[in-house]
């Protein structure tokens, strides 16, 4: 019997459909018959993937071989399985190998291969988004080659126990397959992501760093208000320089996700920083839009910051959908023919003034009560409840700017080395657990993880009575004293370390 992989007039190679939180395995079947001349692609294709019937027509007949729109046959390229959505140009490449296959064009093994690329009509093997989670659904499967793009070559090696072939051409992938090796060295480098502002470069508000490296090395949500042109926004932005460096498995993750809407820059070894306007879309915060399930912002920031300024501008739908990720560190989108769930697992930085022109409590200030009321009102309690820290960030001493005054150097990377160290006891205590950081524990995970001396217990209950905390905001309190403990070495959460979560939970604003 002969392999239904090289016999004549039928071919199988695989392929692969990216997505979160992984890609799905294509396989790729042509069969040619005679009969009238028709060419169709079948399985779920998008209308991407439909034209593709002229792209690698084109292009298989400019690489010189017969086309499969000049032949009297029947020729049909299945793409299974058939529920799954097939989107974008990246089928191109293989689509066009199981046809020179089928049709007895070239003759080659592919079985333990795997292709993705797009191709233009001349040829030319263009960039693809979601390479990452390709190559890890390869490994996952056993294939030992992969063949992509040349652009995306780099992304593709940093998935280990893969063989990478990138290809700039047709007629490159064409020569593999009969035995030509690309010879391309492949470079593993890293992208750093880095900001340029610091807390070197910040004068004073110690009482603000103080709050976002507590934020910082249990990745808590904070808020920092205050009076416009006091430091909110150069403090949020400095807030990135002191996070550490991401795991290897963190780094996979977070660049895969920034893969798949192509803002690959290289390996994200550094955590993200996204900033989008007060003025951003429900859809592009969230996620989704006009009948797609792309990653919004939430995921972009995932593992690293997602912070809003002007907080309050936000219309108050895109503010109301946080809550969900806020909370379960995911996001699921849903529309008539799509649906997904993405992480969402970032901390939540928000900037805001105190009223609507920003000086309440001051003569300046110009603003109406029920004007006031109405702006603070965009924050509703279950977004406030939401939010670890509030910090009141105020006007600065004039003395305290005077450029001769000197900064203090190498703050930023004492900062970074405590809540380094922080988060290392944090890996420790979590080890054999899907945790990563303190603010991600349930109630049930606060029994066994954060262990309260009684003292400190009494301190909670009395204050909690006191401020009337919500059940969430008294296992959020219990979170964040759990972190100051870990910034202090201590294994246990004693009155201190209560006592200053406490503070940062009343909201005064």
């Amino acid at each position: 019997m002969k392999n239904p992989e090289v016999q004549s007039g039928f071919a199988r190679v695989y392929a692969a459909q990216p997505g979160l939180p992984h890609a799905h395995k294509v396989t790729i079947e042509c069969d040619i018959v005679r009969g009238l001349h028709a060419f169709t692609v079948v399985g779920l294709p998008d209308k991407a993937v439909e034209e593709s019937k002229d792209r690698i027509a084109a292009a298989i007949k400019n690489c010189g071989y017969e086309s499969p729109k000049r032949s009297n046959k029947k020729i049909v390229l299945s793409l299974a399985p058939a529920n799954v959505k097939k989107e974008g140009g990246i089928f191109d490449l293989p689509l066009s190998i199981a046809f020179l296959k089928a049709s007895g064009q070239v003759t080659a093994a592919t079985d333990k291969m795997l292709f993705v690329g797009e191709l233009g009509l001349d040829g030319t093997v263009r960039p693809v988004a979601g390479t990452i989670s390709v190559a890890a659904l390869a490994q996952k499967h056993g294939f030992s080659v992969l063949v992509v793009p040349e652009e995306n070559a780099d992304e593709a090696a940093l998935i280990s126990g893969l063989t990478v072939y990138p290809v700039a051409h047709l007629k490159e992938a064409l020569s593999l397959l009969s035995g030509k090796k690309a010879t391309r060295h492949i470079h593993k480098h890293a992208a750093a992501s880095d900001t340029e502002d610091s807390f070197d470069i910040i004068r004073g508000q110690e009482h603000a760093k103080r709050a976002l490296t507590i934020a910082a090395a249990g990745m808590h949500n904070i808020a920092l208000y205050g009076p416009p042109g006091t430091g909110k926004t150069l403090l949020a932005r400095a807030c990135a320089a002191v996070l550490p460096d991401l795991n290897e498995d963190e780094m996979i993750e977070v660049t895969t996700i920034h893969s798949l809407v192509r803002e690959m820059r290289g390996a994200l070894w550094r955590p993200p920083f996204r900033s989008p306007h007060h003025t951003a879309s429900y859809a592009s915060l969230i996620g989704g839009g006009s009948g797609s399930v792309r990653p919004g912002e939430v995921t972009l920031a995932h593992r690293g910051i997602l912070f809003l300024d002007e907080f309050p501008e936000f219309r108050r739908d895109v503010i109301q959908a946080l809550r969900e990720p806020m909370e379960d560190g995911v996001v699921s989108i849903a529309r008539a023919a799509h649906n997904a769930t993405y992480p969402a697992q970032f901390m939540m930085v928000a900037a805001l003034n105190p009223c609507p022109c920003g000086y309440w409590g001051s003569a300046r200030c110009e603003c109406m009560p029920h004007t006031i009321e109405k702006y603070r009102r965009k924050i509703s309690g279950p977004i406030a409840d939401r939010i670890d820290v509030w910090v009141s960030v105020q006007e600065m001493p004039v003395e305290s700017l005077s450029l001769q005054k000197k900064r203090v150097a190498g703050e930023t990377v004492r900062v970074r080395e405590s809540i380094h160290a922080a988060r290392e006891r944090q890996r420790r205590r979590f080890t054999g657990t899907k945790l990563s950081a303190n603010a991600h524990m349930t109630a049930r995970e606060l029994e066994t993880h954060a262990r309260l001396e009684s003292d400190a217990e009494k301190q909670l209950v009395d204050a909690a009575k006191r401020l009337k905390l919500s059940p969430r905001g008294y296992h959020r309190t219990v979170k964040l004293a759990r972190t100051i403990a870990d910034l202090a070495e201590s294994d246990t959460i004693q009155v201190p370390h209560m006592l200053e979560a406490l503070q940062y939970r009343a909201r005064t604003l």
